[in-house]
């Protein structure tokens, strides 16, 4: 039997490696961002083209590669994080497994130039698909350079299963930000086709979120601060009247890593409880200071994964120390009835100095004199004098006349009392009761056939889609100004999204007067909604177009029109009257699909008159 089994060539080994750490050209940001960390850089600048495609180029000042180091880095395993086995239990660098430069070099062209502050010149290496074409000395300044060009050149599949350019930079927005909260003190930029997106100075935590989200965040942080023998936390999380439709604002970073945990998660929101609207989550940026030997970061090649030794006590902790937040900063109440509140001192007055108090002095004042003036006071003497109070008849004085009392009071007609008629009369009456409501859920309605019974938001919500778009595909729909203007604050990544949907939005009845960099101001909405809904519409929005924004304009008007028309679709629980539920019962069936949802649920079901007699039988 001939032997099957053989050893894969190195390139094949980092292609196939390559497939678990570089997902998209994200993944390529997020692997090049760590190492410029751990070599102590004090200014990283993050250069892309076409999303990542054509061009991803990482430049910082850290503490370079020697020539040797610089050819070493492209092999598999090979790293200066981690020495023997037991260095994964004390770890506190972002990168340990050697795999990162190895697997994107055998995907892609990469160049690098590297220089250490002792060298006099630097280093330059090209590598196409693994393999070094060329090493030659450069000129370069202290750090390291590293351009990988041409993303997925050699696995054609790979490249084509990447999402639109939009997409793709919403994904590397997202590994930005997340690397730049988790280090404040190092100062980024980020520019994509010759346009700078991001310049963040270094500076603290606070300052790092409101430069990120817009400075509009500051006002709705409350600071976390804790410190025990298990977790030290420390961070801020967002005030409950700011809490969002979607999950965007929500970072954890153990040890300065950003990671996942849904179990962490759990804790923040049920320290919510009571406070936040149905579906909002809360706004967070909470850093845990473990111990490194209680947790293990070797689970999976994002390093995403945490597991905890003791996970049950960290959710506890952080619960209340959150609770104890929100407490403090009067977000929620504290549950002390010896306490008066009007002893507490505000929060913005614990920096101010206290001043002596001033005291005012009558010296004209003496004791002795005070009875004798007692008795020898003259209210005449003062200014003030005392009027004796009118009679109740002088109310009256003055209202006889001749013309007036000449009159005979027979002959003046009074309104009657008596209320004869109904200005509302028969409105209600002409509307004939065929319709009922269940539970403020369900409309009933009778047919010949039998009973008819219909999910009131969903059949809304269809006539709602099929009205939007006709709105934005055949005609523009009716607008009604606004007397001020509505301004709302939108970070970077959101602005963005509203400016590739502005068309579309305006074709259902939006006006934007002005798009700033974290605001935009509103001057006109459709009809069907109120002012106090759009800006929870806007977030709902927002969500739903999070995970992609087609590029096909036909699939991003659909999209539109469900978000909106579920946003603005009447709630189950919402009362009807009868005028309200014949005319959505109306409606549903002049639309051209009344029997299913723009999501394709079930609106309406029909109960013969047979299948009751059969319940009777």
């Amino acid at each position: 039997m001939n032997n099957i089994i053989q050893l894969l060539p190195d390139h094949v080994a980092n292609q196939i490696a390559a497939g678990e750490v570089v997902q998209r050209p994200a993944s390529v940001i997020k692997e090049l961002l760590e190492n410029s960390i751990d070599a102590h850089s004090g200014r990283i600048q993050v250069v892309i083209k076409d999303a990542g495609k054509t061009l991803i180029q990482v430049i910082d000042d850290g503490a370079g590669m020697s020539i040797t180091d610089a050819r070493m880095s492209f092999e598999r395993h090979a790293t200066s994080k981690i020495k023997i086995a037991d260095d994964l239990f004390a770890l506190r660098t972002k990168g340990f497994r050697g795999e990162a430069l190895a697997s994107i070099a055998a995907i892609a062209h990469v160049e690098l130039k590297t220089k250490t502050e002792n060298d006099e010149v630097g280093t330059c290496i090209k590598i196409e698909g693994s393999k070094i074409s060329a090493q030659d000395p450069c000129v370069t300044p202290q750090g390291t350079c590293i351009s990988v060009k041409n993303l997925f050149y050699n696995i054609p599949a790979r490249r084509n299963f990447l999402k639109s350019d939009n997409v793709e930079t919403r994904h590397i927005i997202d590994e930005f930000q997340r690397v730049a909260l988790a280090h404040p003190d190092i100062s980024f930029s980020l520019t994509h086709n010759g346009n700078e997106l991001f310049q963040l100075p270094a500076a603290n935590h606070r300052q790092r979120i409101t430069n990120i989200l817009g400075g509009k965040t500051n006002e709705k942080l409350v600071p976390v601060e804790e410190d025990t023998g298990i977790v030290k936390i420390s961070g801020f999380v967002g005030k409950p009247e700011f809490a969002k439709k979607s999950r965007g604002e929500q970072f954890f970073f153990v040890n300065n890593r950003f990671i996942k945990s849904p179990y962490l998660n759990h804790a923040v929101v049920a320290s919510f409880e009571g406070l936040l609207k149905d579906k909002s989550y809360p706004s967070y940026f909470l850093y845990l200071d473990v111990d490194p030997k209680t947790i293990d970061i070797n689970i999976h090649p994002t390093k995403t994964e945490i597991k905890f030794d003791d996970e049950h006590a960290l959710y506890a902790i952080l619960k209340s120390a959150i609770k104890h937040s929100l407490g403090q900063f009067n977000v929620a109440p504290i549950l002390d009835f010896d306490r008066d509140s009007e002893l507490d001192t505000p929060y913005n007055y614990q920096s101010k100095q206290a001043s002596a108090p001033q005291i005012e002095v009558d010296r004209n004042f003496n004791p002795f004199q005070s009875e004798n003036s007692a008795r020898s006071y003259n209210p005449s003497n003062s200014g003030y004098r005392r009027e004796k109070p009118a009679e109740w008849e002088s109310l009256y004085s003055g209202l006889e006349s001749e013309s007036t009392s000449e009159v005979d009071v027979r002959q003046i007609e009074f309104e009657s009392e008596e209320v004869t008629g109904n200005l509302f009369a028969g409105k209600e009456d002409e509307i004939e009761k065929s319709t009922f409501q269940l539970h403020k859920k369900y409309i009933i309605s009778t047919l010949k056939s039998g009973i008819l019974v219909i999910d009131q938001h969903r059949a809304h919500t269809r006539i709602l889609y099929e009205e939007l778009l006709k709105n934005i595909t055949v005609s523009a729909a009716v607008s009604q100004q606004l007397l001020f203007p509505l301004k709302l604050q939108f970070n970077h990544q959101e602005m963005e999204m509203l400016q590739e949907i502005k068309e579309s939005l305006e074709q259902t009845g939006f006006i934007f007067s002005s798009f700033d960099k974290d605001e935009v101001e509103i001057s006109g909405i459709p009809t069907l909604i109120s002012e106090s809904e759009v800006e929870m519409l806007l977030e709902q929005l927002i969500a739903d177009f999070e995970k992609d924004v087609p590029d096909n304009g036909f699939s991003q008007t659909d999209l539109l029109s469900k978000s909106l028309a579920n946003s603005m679709a009447v709630r189950s629980g919402t009362m009807l009257n009868s005028a309200e539920q014949q005319h959505i019962v109306n409606r549903l069936f002049a639309c051209k699909e009344p029997a299913l949802s723009p999501s394709n649920r079930t609106i309406f079901t029909t109960l013969s008159i047979e299948e009751l007699d059969k319940k009777f039988a």
